[in-house]
């Protein structure tokens, strides 16, 4: 039976020391920042390379449930007040006050959600989205968990149908946003069918895009293996970036990457209430989440695919690479101020439709079918046409029976001399009748012409000769 392990699933943007490196922060003195919450100084560039300062001043993502399926989130510091209890799917019993539980998942909840430690000066971080309700579910264990091996060596098909469970739940009970900073290597029936639940929802689910870069690089495949669910159609796929803008070299390279954000080296808050450095495609997977809330928020009537889009196609102008998109930053790294505008201008056109109303009147059905252009032709016009075509058929008609029959003798010929009917190259008799050859047909009656046959010893085939038509 094929276990976990077996396939490589839940494989955590963070798991082994090659695909997460925490940290611990050193103290450091706090600093005003202009909404009144403190953020970690050491957080500073990649609120200024998401460009939230600005976003902020519209919205914070207040109204907006991220549903964070992960290994479990901790009630600490900076996310007092906005944790929301789920429900734990991962089938090991491992107690929340285990040390060891919820450490990646408590990570990536205070880059959504986290809002410093309080209104006064202190330390803290703040997440993309501060002022948005994390929904903590689990479905995962952090490789520290006291009963990591025993989650470990259960089938593959229960951690991914336990992942179907989770989003599902997710959608049934709130949740506008899903954040999936995890991996498996293979496809899910069941998952796909959560998914769709969730875009028929307008739940807009964001992926990380996987740590396999270096191990793609070394191997010398120049793409990543695929990861699910962020290759699944319809969810965002999240890359990674150095604070600098560069692609991080862990992060995955594939034809699903769409946007890139900051992975490499994130201050987080930990499950212990302390502050980490985090990389890999998980903190870019959550960051982008919480701008997926901020959108939410300010304009909670677009739809999923809206959403997706005004992050993908208003990212920063300079990280956008040549050609528009690659596989290593797809439309380059988000921006939550443009995502912002971009989204205002959908939500001021007209609204898609969705679901099955769509899927029953694909282009508005018969409404959306514009007036016929030419006015219709009355009985008489008709008559008229029919009879047109009726005399250009007996037209026709003639002028082939006429090409087909034999001419009659004139004057001195074989025919008058009584010598049987020769036939010309390329032609064969049946009853006094000359037909064609295949070659003679009209294209566009016959299709594509055969390939051209050699000529005979001595004719050169490049010139017709009489051969080519029947005697006249």
């Amino acid at each position: 039976m094929l276990t976990r392990r077996d396939l490589r699933a839940v494989a955590l943007a963070a798991a082994g020391a090659a695909a997460m490196s925490a940290v611990m922060l050193s103290a450091s003195p706090a600093r005003a920042d202009p909404i009144g919450v403190q953020a970690y100084d050491g957080e500073q560039w990649v609120i200024d390379n998401l460009h939230l300062w600005s976003a902020w001043n519209k919205t914070r993502g207040s109204g907006v449930t991220v549903a964070v399926i992960d290994s479990g989130v901790s009630q600490v510091a900076d996310l007092a007040g906005s944790v929301i209890p789920g429900p734990d799917y991962s089938g090991v019993n491992t107690s929340p006050s285990d040390p060891n539980w919820g450490k990646h998942g408590t990570w990536m909840a205070s880059l959504i959600a986290g809002h410093g430690h309080a209104p006064g000066p202190g330390d803290g971080i703040i997440g993309s989205a501060p002022a948005a309700k994390v929904l903590s579910i689990r479905v995962i264990t952090d490789s520290t968990d006291p009963n990591y091996s025993k989650y470990q060596a259960e089938p593959a098909t229960l951690g991914q149908n336990e992942l179907a469970e989770a989003i599902t739940y997710a959608v049934a009970h709130g949740a506008g946003v899903i954040s999936l900073s995890l991996g498996y290597s293979t496809q899910s029936l069941a998952v796909r069918q959560a998914l769709q639940d969730a875009y028929d929802h307008n739940v807009v689910v964001v992926a990380s895009a996987g740590n396999s870069g270096d191990a793609a690089g070394a191997a010398g495949t120049g793409s990543a293996p695929y990861s699910f669910p962020a290759d699944y159609p319809g969810v965002l796929s999240v890359a990674a970036v150095t604070s600098t803008g560069q692609v991080a070299s862990f992060s995955s390279e594939n034809v699903d990457v769409q946007v890139a954000a900051p992975g490499k080296a994130v201050p987080a808050e930990g499950n212990d209430g302390g502050y980490w450095y985090v990389s890999g495609t998980s903190p870019a997977c959550a960051l982008t989440a919480g701008v997926a809330a901020l959108i939410k928020s300010a304009y909670p009537r677009l739809t999923d695919k809206q959403v997706i889009s005004a992050i993908t196609s208003s990212t920063t102008p300079s990280s956008r690479p040549r050609g528009g998109w690659d596989e290593q930053i797809g439309f380059g790294e988000v921006n939550a101020a443009l995502a912002l505008t971009a989204a205002g201008s959908l939500a001021a056109a007209s609204p898609p439709k969705v679901g099955m109303e769509a899927a029953s009147h694909f282009g508005d059905g018969p409404a959306g079918v514009p007036p016929v252009p030419v006015a219709p032709r009355g009985p008489g016009a008709l008559i008229g046409l029919a009879l047109l075509g009726l005399a250009c058929l007996s037209l026709i008609a003639f002028a082939t029976s006429r090409m087909l029959t034999p001419p009659r003798s004139r004057g001195r010929g074989p025919a008058a001399v009584g010598l049987a009917p020769q036939a010309a190259p390329g032609l064969a008799p049946e009853a006094g009748r000359w037909a064609p050859p295949e070659s003679s047909r009209l294209p566009w009656l016959a299709g594509p012409p055969p390939p051209r046959h050699a000529a005979p010893r001595g004719q050169d085939a490049s010139r017709p000769g009489h051969h080519d038509r029947p005697p006249l």
